[in-house]
């Protein structure tokens, strides 16, 4: 994987060295050429690299890779896209995927706001999740959050027609931020029933950050907005 020189004035998270395991390291060194794709500036062939035309699952911040693992062994009729920063949490996924023997799964290690802009065509995903972002809990950080206008704009028009923005969140300030962002878009029309917030999904699996929450006593809040024609 090659980093790239390029440096953004203000990034949605922090980039923590962490520990690799000996099994992530084998990972990524062995892992890598079958389920890694490396950034550069041009956008993705999903066709060529899925070896077939499907239904194209995203998710943003992935963290260790559970929730990306279990969706594509529960759907491998889906393609499933992940983009991590995190070294560790990479490794950790393309174990995972091997372990299921998943061959519908890819991952990008980089700033997903770049892989966004550069990688990701128009119009190619139909559902995108970012789960449990970092909430930069205090107000002088809120301007680092990654759900604000400007990226939402971004991921929707990544959005097939009809694809879903799934987003959720145990900090209640952050949610109601989200909920916010979301409505202002005039592209996205809220599937909520009440125009808040939906039921945790039976199919999303609680990630290590929403079990970390629940032990803490957090809530959680779950957002899914479809774009509009």
């Amino acid at each position: 994987m090659t980093a790239d020189p390029r440096q953004r004035s203000i990034r949605s998270f922090v980039l923590r060295a962490g520990r690799t395991t000996a099994g992530q390291a084998r990972a990524l060194a062995e892992l890598w050429p079958l389920y890694g794709i490396e950034f550069s500036p041009q956008p993705l062939q999903l066709d060529v690299i899925f070896g077939r035309q499907a239904p194209r699952v995203l998710e943003i911040g992935f963290g260790n890779g559970e929730h990306l693992a279990a969706l594509a062994a529960r759907h491998p009729d889906r393609d499933h896209l992940g983009i991590e920063v995190h070294r560790p949490g990479v490794g950790h996924l393309l174990l995972l995927a091997e372990g299921n023997g998943s061959t519908n799964v890819r991952a990008v290690c980089h700033d997903a706001v770049e892989v966004l802009e550069a990688q990701i065509p128009t119009d190619s995903i139909d559902e995108l999740f970012v789960l449990f972002p970092d909430p930069w809990h205090k107000k002088r950080h809120h301007k680092r959050r990654l759900i604000q206008p400007q990226f939402v704009a971004l991921a929707v028009s990544r959005l097939r027609i009809g694809g879903v923005l799934r987003l959720a969140t145990d900090w209640e300030n952050y949610a109601e931020q989200m909920l916010e962002v979301l409505r202002d878009n005039p592209l996205l029309r809220n599937l909520s029933p009440t125009n808040d917030w939906i039921p945790r999904p039976d199919e999303r699996d609680p990630t290590r950050f929403e079990k970390r929450g629940a032990r803490l006593g957090h809530g959680v809040w779950d957002l899914a907005f479809e774009r509009k024609d």
